[in-house]
């Protein structure tokens, strides 16, 4: 009886435990599809789609804000897509993305249809590519300011060893 009761103890535990297994994982993918759509644009950047990403990432990490007048939250796992890795998020008051493992900006500007940019934003990239969302997904006028969305990749020295893939809105003076 005794024994009875051990071993149906034992496989309810073991039921539970790949349960949590199992909700942990769909949890981290989840994330993992956060992370990489804001980046992307999916959905364009706004300040509620931004705040929605630093809400999950706040829960998993605490940021880093020594660099660049930008928050960085470095993740407990690894996570990735279309074969780029980061465990990083970053956030700056206008762009929200991922810093991706390696000097990546040329792979990223492939696989996204990227173009190169004509500006090193005074000296801080030292590789970049951009690509403006179409007109149907821009913010409507107003909403903050004249300006525009885009993708971006860029790396540069200050990041040695990354690149920025991120969704920027960048304001039209």
């Amino acid at each position: 009886m005794h024994n009875a009761k051990f071993i149906r103890h034992a496989a309810f535990s073991a039921c539970v435990a790949f349960a949590a297994f199992q909700a942990g994982q769909v949890l981290a993918d989840s994330a993992n599809d956060k992370f990489f759509d804001a980046a992307l644009c999916k959905p364009p950047y706004t300040m509620t789609s931004a705040m929605k990403i630093y809400d999950v990432v706040e829960a998993l990490a605490k940021p880093d804000t020594s660099s660049l007048g930008a928050a960085i939250y470095k993740l407990p796992n690894q996570i990735g897509r279309d074969g780029f890795k980061s465990n990083e998020i970053f956030f700056a008051s206008n762009a929200v993305g991922v810093l991706i493992e390696g000097e990546r900006a040329d792979d990223l500007a492939a696989k996204y249809g990227l173009k190169r940019e004509t500006s090193d934003l005074l000296g801080t990239s030292t590789k970049g590519y951009s690509r403006e969302l179409p007109a149907d997904l821009q913010p409507e006028p107003g909403m903050a300011g004249p300006g525009k969305v885009s993708i971006v990749a860029r790396q540069g020295n200050a990041l040695p060893g990354k690149t920025l893939l991120a969704c920027e809105f960048v304001q039209e003076f």
